[in-house]
């Protein structure tokens, strides 16, 4: 099945409403903005992270205006020596390519080992913006609806103050 199908019969499924924008391929988030420009909610940038081991992996969904500071994630959530997955690793865990990261790879996580943060600032956006599983197209869902999907997959999620 197709990666947009995917993400939209989930949604279907869990009767959670979304907006989906077709566009041309976006290799990045600057790309994708031009896109979509002028649709109300967040853009997002989700980072597929591993410790230093690769024992552990983890999602990480914040504002893509914002960058990450490793230490202060890896004080957060005891992660040790936190780094970005590679793509090995993120297509064996999340079936995603590199800059088509999104919260709609844990679909294809069946050994549900994927931990999930979300940066608090993002959760007080009224909706979020993510690639579904492909970059042709930008899918808005509210952001109460992104906490329900992750949940009735079967996660739980953790939500980070990362404001330094």
């Amino acid at each position: 099945m197709e990666p947009e199908k995917q993400v939209e019969e989930a949604l279907d499924k869990m009767n959670i409403k979304y907006q989906l924008v077709h566009h041309p391929v976006a290799h990045t988030t600057e790309e994708a903005d031009h896109f979509i420009e002028g649709i109300e909610g967040v853009r997002t940038k989700t980072m597929f992270l591993t410790n230093k081991k690769k024992t552990a992996c983890y999602l990480l969904v914040m504002d893509d205006a914002q960058r990450l500071d490793f230490r202060q994630f890896e004080e957060l959530t005891g992660a040790k020596r936190p780094k970005m997955g590679h793509d090995d690793l993120l297509a064996e865990k999340l079936g995603l390519e590199p800059g088509i990261v999104s919260i709609f790879g844990l679909l294809n996580n069946k050994e549900h080992d994927v931990q999930v943060y979300f940066d608090k600032a993002i959760l007080s956006e009224k909706r979020m913006s993510f690639h579904p599983n492909i970059n042709t197209s930008t899918i808005f869902v509210d952001s109460d609806d992104v906490l329900r999907f992750v949940e009735n997959l079967g996660y739980d999620y953790q939500v980070l103050n990362l404001e330094a």
